[in-house]
């Protein structure tokens, strides 16, 4: 970054400022709209390969495989979808591990397998019950023929439980793995996370080894990026070798988006200052629309939040999602009110960063915490497995790529700024986007009550018109001295646009 650069920054975030100055440097993938598979439990297309399937179990493999979510991505594509993310496809452990669900979810003990992707044995063979090499290719170029970009799970601080990395060593005797739990609150490095074996990634010939292995497939396959797992609990300078071999030998421009669990725009900013990676997860979002949702703390503080999300360096990006296979699903924890969720999801489609959908959540899944919240895809009456006959709500479906399509028409909502319209005592949020280069503008309003809420505001003078009009219902308000006032139903929200400007 050049000294201009870094002193615009500077201002911006000292001030408090929430200029489209941020926004608007146009950081790669922030356009994009993410979806999240894993893929054993989306479709099964291969049924040859279901040998260890056991669908009543909540820990065991579906059947869901590469060829299923090939067959499948139309689907996807009329979502609207722009990219979509895949869990790690390397061979898993051998045997599954005993498991206990928390007891108010009225699961048994159960066999937990890796059909999540995440407890490798074998870095260069892909998981059987997955597919095949061949398989991840054709659903790249798949994908790619539908204008979607492709990216790949990958894990470099661990493997399997019982993998038979845990007795490899180097030509000199130096194990390559630590084994043992560790403290990972005073060394995220060296800790055994969740007890798993822990690469010593510090070592040369197992540094290598595992970039050798990763990168080599995605060379193979195609994809345009990866999804970089505990992110957090690898040293820095292998992040920095990384980021050189993946550029060297992939593509300049192949995209790095980093789990690093807690992150947020502003803890995040390190990594990016050393640009070891493209864009990291925001976790403080999920839990901050529930909470504004479900009645917890004023309307002025959430508005607030959503403003400091601006406060990234220039060419970098969050991605903000609702739910994940680390966490409760979203639906559950507002009550499975799906009136409340459509608010989070209006809110989630017009903040700043790359928004990720789980599977099926937007068909309203259902499941809770863990391991519920890595049920089957619902497909309703289609005849796809594992997901046959379970039902999935297609207005909300319909919602959502109503949001997806006006989040792609409008640039105020990808690279705007942000400008709050909310009071320290209104119950209703209220914020507009921006982006100055277009003279594109989005308004956003949220009732989260019980009742009818009679809003008013001065809307910014960059507003374009003397009239708004609701991009669901097509009412045209009309403004005076560029305000205006209007009623938001219970428990809603609306968006709108200048008179003048198409939805989509």
């Amino acid at each position: 970054m050049n000294r201009l650069a870094i002193l615009a920054f500077a201002l911006v975030y000292l001030s408090g400022a929430t200029s489209g100055a941020l926004a608007q440097a146009g950081p790669r993938w922030a356009n994009e709209v993410l979806y999240f598979v894993l893929l054993d439990r989306f479709a099964d297309g291969d049924g040859t390969n279901n040998a260890r399937v056991e669908r009543r179990n909540p820990g065991g493999y579906h059947g869901g495989d590469l060829k299923g979510l090939t067959a499948q991505l139309d689907e996807l594509a009329d979502l609207g979808i722009s990219a979509i993310w895949i869990n790690p496809v390397q061979k898993q452990m051998a045997q599954g591990m005993y498991a206990q669900a928390p007891g108010k979810l009225g699961v048994p003990d159960f066999i937990h397998w890796g059909f999540h992707g995440y407890w490798i044995d074998d870095f260069e063979t892909i998981e059987p019950q997955f597919g095949t090499r061949d398989d991840l290719k054709n659903f790249v170029d798949a994908a790619h023929a539908r204008g979607i970009k492709v990216l790949l799970d990958v894990v470099y601080n661990h493997s399997g439980y019982n993998s038979p990395y845990k007795s490899r060593t180097t030509p000199g005797g130096e194990p390559w793995m630590r084994l043992g739990e560790g403290n990972c609150e005073v060394d995220p490095v060296t800790c055994a996370v969740g007890g798993l074996p822990d690469f010593r990634t510090e070592v040369p010939e197992v540094r290598k080894y595992l970039l050798d292995a990763n990168i080599g497939l995605a060379k193979y396959a195609g994809v345009d990026g990866f999804r970089l797992d505990t992110y957090k609990h690898v040293e820095s300078d292998f992040w920095r070798e990384h980021r050189q071999r993946t550029r060297g030998e992939i593509t300049q421009d192949f995209f790095l988006l980093a789990e690093h669990w807690g992150g947020t725009a502003s803890s995040l900013d390190e990594f990016f200052a050393r640009d070891e990676v493209d864009a990291g997860f925001d976790f403080s979002f999920k839990g901050s629309c529930e909470g504004f949702v479900m009645n917890r703390g004023r309307a002025v503080a959430f508005g607030s939040y959503l403003g400091k999300r601006h406060k990234i360096r220039p060419g970098y990006v969050v991605a903000h999602y609702l739910s994940s296979h680390d966490e409760p699903m979203s639906l559950a924890n507002v009550g499975k009110d799906k009136d409340k969720f459509r608010i989070c999801v209006a809110v989630q489609m017009t903040s700043l960063g790359m928004p990720v959908i789980y599977y099926g959540e937007e068909v309203a899944r259902g499941g809770s915490e863990w391991p519920l919240n890595r049920n089957d895809m619902p497909w309703g009456k289609r005849n796809i497995l594992p997901g046959k006959g379970v039902a999935r709500d297609e207005d909300l479906r319909d919602y959502y790529k109503r949001l997806i399509q006006l989040r792609k028409a409008h640039p105020a909502l990808t690279q705007g700024d942000y400008q709050l319209l909310t009071g320290p005592q209104d119950p209703g949020l209220a914020y507009v986007r921006h982006e100055a280069r277009s003279k594109d503008s989005v308004l956003v309003i949220a009732n989260r009550g019980d009742t009818p809420l009679t809003v008013g505001h001065v809307l910014p003078a960059t507003w374009a018109g003397n009239a708004m009009t609701d991009i669901e219902n097509k009412e045209t308000v009309a403004l005076t001295d560029g305000r205006f006032e209007l009623t938001v139903t219970p428990k809603s929200a609306r968006i709108f646009l200048p008179a003048t400007r198409k939805a989509f």
